[in-house]
């Protein structure tokens, strides 16, 4: 027999797969807390074939907050199979947001096991190995999902759902003060906006190390291989079938992603 914990997980991945919604989980199964959330989320997890890509943060810019209804940045693993490459056509007719989100994204090249004392930003960055850009296609199984609440939000993995993800960047990228980076998001032939690094919790960077704490806080440390994508640089790009998405990060390169 399945604990609650996990059939909650269950019941997210079948609303994953079947692309269908719920108001909200059963009130047996509604995560109480953050740490109840972050559980759900390890038992759906499980329903993937692929070891665990990476983490994602949700809500690092006041716009993502205000997006979902929440007041603080969310943890999501990334599953492998939703992770794409640069110039992928993605298919957005089971997606209910309906934005594309231009990231940076750090991948580690060796370990921060989960401790006691926090991380420093110092000490995380020693850890990463390459810097990559990414356009996230966030998605919630909720019907309203800005009134699902943070818990039920981090169950579902923070709104996780397609990344599409670049290769290394070749630029000195670590010269660079992130904080005060632009970033340019064309949906093409309809509109551009305009963001900074200092979108995401004031710094990617710093994006990147509450991560990682918030990772240790649960007993989880970070792996060398693991991506992490730092949320929205950008106010979110509403988008629909047919757009081309580009992400102009300047001399680090530019992404992009059609969708149908």
């Amino acid at each position: 027999m399945l604990t609650k914990t996990a059939e909650a997980g269950a019941l997210i991945w079948r609303h994953w797969q079947d692309g269908t919604v719920m108001e909200s989980l059963p009130p047996e199964l509604r995560p109480a807390s953050r740490a109840d959330g972050y559980a759900i989320q390890t038992e759906l997890a499980k329903y993937s074939q692929k070891p665990v890509a990476g983490w994602k943060i949700a809500a690092t810019s006041a716009a993502g907050q205000k997006h979902i209804g929440v007041d603080g940045p969310l943890a999501g693993r990334l599953l492998a199979e939703f992770l794409l490459e640069d110039g992928a056509t993605v298919s957005v007719a089971t997606n209910r947001m309906r934005v594309c989100e231009p990231e940076f994204a750090f991948r580690f090249a060796r370990d921060l096991p989960a401790r006691t004392n926090a991380y420093s930003v110092a000490e995380v960055m020693a850890a990463v190995g390459e810097l990559h850009l990414a356009l996230e296609l966030p998605d919630s199984r909720f019907a309203v999902f800005d009134k699902a609440g943070g818990p039920s939000l981090i169950a579902e993995a923070a709104c996780a759902r397609e990344l599409v993800v670049g290769k290394a960047v070749a630029a000195d990228w670590r010269a660079l003060d992130l904080s005060r980076h632009t970033v340019t998001g064309h949906v093409a032939g309809r509109y551009d906006r305009q963001g900074s690094g200092g979108n995401v919790l004031g710094d990617p960077r710093i994006a990147l190390a509450w991560l990682v704490n918030e990772l240790s806080g649960l007993g989880i440390g970070a792996n060398a291989g693991e991506l992490v994508t730092t949320g929205t640089s950008v106010p979110p790009l509403e988008i629909g079938p047919g757009d081309r998405v580009t992400a102009d990060f300047g001399v680090l390169g530019a992404i992009s992603v059609n969708l149908s």
